[in-house]
């Protein structure tokens, strides 16, 4: 997945992020499947930041950045911890 990939991918999460918000202001989708959705896209974005990080990295350091990998979603969410 090249940067331009990822980023698109980025853009297309975030646009969703905001539509689930307005349906969830419109009274559109109850509170509870809002914070699951909320949940799965903060996942999603969080691994594709973690695989333009990586790839950037890689550039940074003269390596090949195809050679980046996604990380899974428990590795990514569990970085802080």
């Amino acid at each position: 997945m090249s940067e331009q990939d990822i980023l698109a991918r980025i853009k297309t999460l975030v646009d969703r992020e905001h539509e689930l918000r307005t349906r969830s202001t419109q009274g559109e989708i109850d509170p509870e499947a809002e914070r699951r959705q909320l949940a799965e896209l903060e996942v999603a974005l969080d691994r594709c930041w973690d695989l333009l990080r990586q790839r950037r990295a890689r550039l940074d350091q003269g390596r090949n950045p195809e050679e980046a990998q996604s990380s899974s979603a428990r590795q990514v969410e569990g970085y802080l911890q």
